[in-house]
């Protein structure tokens, strides 16, 4: 498996998939809301098993030293194999090369606990988006560049 950074051009085909899959098929998320207009400026991590795209995830810069994860996403069939940590990680160390000090990202109620033992903490009410509870979450990245 590797995980290979790229812009949405080159992500979006393999990406959308793994999305429309998890987001769409899966969860219910209503189509026209998968897509938006930060996707064309983020960063895309892609998970590949030989060929085909398991797993997605983005970095979106903010300015101001902040930074967005979001639309993380791993096949059904792959999960519990370490590959949304493994995205997770890759997207955080491009942040800290960037020199981003904080990240916040949108969780899944029920994802709170994955991101907690990778240093996020949980902040604030929960909230539904697309239909899903969620609760936004924070990591400070004290040993950034900047």
């Amino acid at each position: 498996m590797e995980i290979l950074l790229k812009s949405w051009k080159e992500a979006e085909e393999d990406a959308f998939l793994v999305r429309q899959e998890v987001f769409i098929r899966e969860q219910g998320v209503p189509a026209e809301l998968e897509l938006d207009e930060f996707d064309p400026t983020a960063v895309h991590a892609l998970a590949y098993q030989n060929t085909q795209c398991i797993g997605t995830g983005r970095l979106v810069d903010l300015g101001n030293g902040k930074a967005q994860i979001g639309r993380m996403a791993v096949l059904i069939e792959f999960r519990g194999e370490d590959i949304g940590k493994q995205i997770l990680e890759r997207l955080v160390n491009l942040a800290v090369s960037q020199g981003i000090r904080e990240i916040i990202l949108h969780s899944q109620v029920d994802a709170i606990p994955f991101y907690e033992k990778l240093g996020f903490t949980a902040e604030g009410a929960s909230y539904d988006e697309a239909g899903i509870p969620h609760r936004n979450m924070i990591l400070t990245l004290a040993n950034s560049t900047q």
